[in-house]
């Protein structure tokens, strides 16, 4: 894991859409048009209402706040895109490597168990541990929005 806990500041969840467009761009000190204009292409993806009105999450500000200090930093709105984008892979390859680094020491520890065995009992286990297929439901799958 990243280190981060699975709920915000406030204990509530980070991508809860919570916030209305007004609050956004005030907290993150961006113009609401600014917020519409990321969404348009694609920088961004806020929660909507039933009544087609926009929510974001608190991880919707996170991101806001950086694209903001990208931009400021003078890096255009290709290259912001490039470097979320690269940024997702990098978290998704993490996390996946920590799927395979904890499944690793699994298999270790069964195939140590099978030789402590077969050292207590002199002869060769009537099984071996097997790898298990990874779990379609932890899987992590990277979304990219067409350009």
């Amino acid at each position: 894991m990243s280190g981060r806990s699975s709920l915000g500041p406030f204990g509530a969840d980070p991508d809860a859409a919570v916030f209305v467009i007004s609050v956004a761009a005030e907290l993150t000190g961006l113009h609401p048009q600014t917020l519409r204009t990321y969404e348009r292409l694609g920088l961004i993806t806020p929660g909507r209402t039933g009544g087609g009105g926009r929510r974001y999450s608190q991880r919707d500000l996170e991101r806001l706040r950086e694209i903001s200090e990208l931009t400021s930093a003078g890096i255009g709105i290709e290259g912001v895109r490039r470097i979320l984008d690269l940024e997702n892979r990098v978290a998704a390859l993490a996390s996946r490597n920590e799927e395979l680094q904890v499944e690793l020491e699994a298999t270790r520890e069964a195939l140590r168990q099978a030789l402590d065995r077969r050292r207590a009992t002199g002869r060769a286990p009537e099984r071996l541990p097997v790898l298990r297929s990874p779990d379609p439901g932890s899987s992590l799958v990277v979304w990219r929005r067409p350009r």
